[in-house]
């Protein structure tokens, strides 16, 4: 007789499925790097198209030849440095010691935060700190997705704690591009929002199969006498209706296969669906992206980079639209 299997419909490392708080992802955890820089950068989704390149693989069995891959498009308008924040350790973990501020900000962050009043302090008031990391802005202005109210996130350094804190200094108050801090043929970890699909029952949330239609009642219900309501409300133990979409999701080592900042190569005459033109540097990665069209991605650099990816950017032969 063959091993009779059950495994329970959807995975348990995505509890709570409810809606995540804000539209722009969180970066709990950065990469160790000895180089000072950003750790990541962020974006704008414009869609998918796909490329013909050369294979460089050197086990490939398509190697030295023109293959096709499907690819994401990300517009990279400038993010620009808003301030400087310091961390201490303490028994709860990092605390905010301080945060530093650039002279000059934009009109357009004062829809998203008040500005400070008081910009006395100054980088070098503060001996005291443990961690250091940069709080950057959105230039969404610069783009054709007609919004002008900035995105504002935390970004991590690399390097040791005084390079870090020389790294702070030089940048604070500026403007940083792409191909400042990634190169062609690097491996990136993609934090975002994926693409909300409100109320939906357990056949599309969960996968479970339709009941017989003969069976009492339903054809899309779970079919059992419910979840254990011991404690005062139904436990996770069956699929039920609820939210689907809209959940913050990380993807690991994604190869990202081109940095540009000539528009022009990729832009369709009529522009992207439901985009619009690109007008900004831009990247393309191997593969798929969380979210709609427009929503911000945010990319760092691995956390733990897959050795079977090559280090070497392809050779593009032609980008499809």
């Amino acid at each position: 007789m063959p091993t009779v299997r059950r495994p329970r419909f959807g995975s348990m490392a995505y509890y709570p499925r409810k809606r995540t708080k804000k539209p722009v992802a969180s970066i709990g955890c950065w990469a160790k790097t000895k180089e000072a820089k950003l750790l990541g950068f962020a974006g704008y989704k414009v869609g998918m198209a796909h490329v013909m390149l050369l294979d460089n693989g050197p086990n490939s069995m398509t190697k030295g030849k023109i293959i096709s891959y499907p690819v994401t498009l990300i517009e990279c308008p400038p993010l620009k440095v808003a301030s400087v924040r310091f961390y201490k350790k303490t028994g709860d973990g990092l605390k905010v010691v301080s945060d530093v501020f650039a002279d000059e900000l934009d009109k357009e962050l004062e829809r998203k935060i008040i500005f400070p009043k008081n910009k006395k302090i100054k980088i070098d008031d503060i001996k005291d700190f443990d961690d250091i990391q940069l709080t950057v802005y959105t230039q969404p202005k610069l783009t054709t997705i007609g919004k002008k109210r900035p995105e504002l996130f935390e970004m991590g350094i690399g390097g040791k704690k005084e390079e870090k804190l020389a790294y702070a200094k030089s940048v604070l108050g500026k403007i940083i591009n792409v191909s400042d801090i990634f190169k062609e043929g690097a491996q990136l970890d993609i934090h975002a929002i994926t693409k909300g699909k409100g109320l939906q029952g357990p056949v599309k949330r969960f996968g479970i199969s339709l009941r017989s239609h003969k069976s009492e009642k339903s054809r899309r219900n779970p079919g059992s006498l419910g979840g254990w309501q011991g404690q005062g409300k139904v436990m996770w133990r069956v699929p039920h209706a609820g939210q689907m979409g809209y959940y913050q999701r990380l993807e690991h080592n994604k190869w990202l296969l081109k940095i540009s900042d000539k528009p022009e190569e990729v832009n369709p005459k009529s522009g992207f669906l439901r985009y619009g033109l690109i007008k900004n540097p831009y990247i393309i990665i191997k593969g798929s992206a969380p979210g709609p069209t427009k929503r911000l991605i945010r990319f760092n650099t691995a956390i733990r980079p897959s050795k079977f990816i090559q280090k070497e950017a392809p050779q593009i032969k032609e980008i499809l639209t």
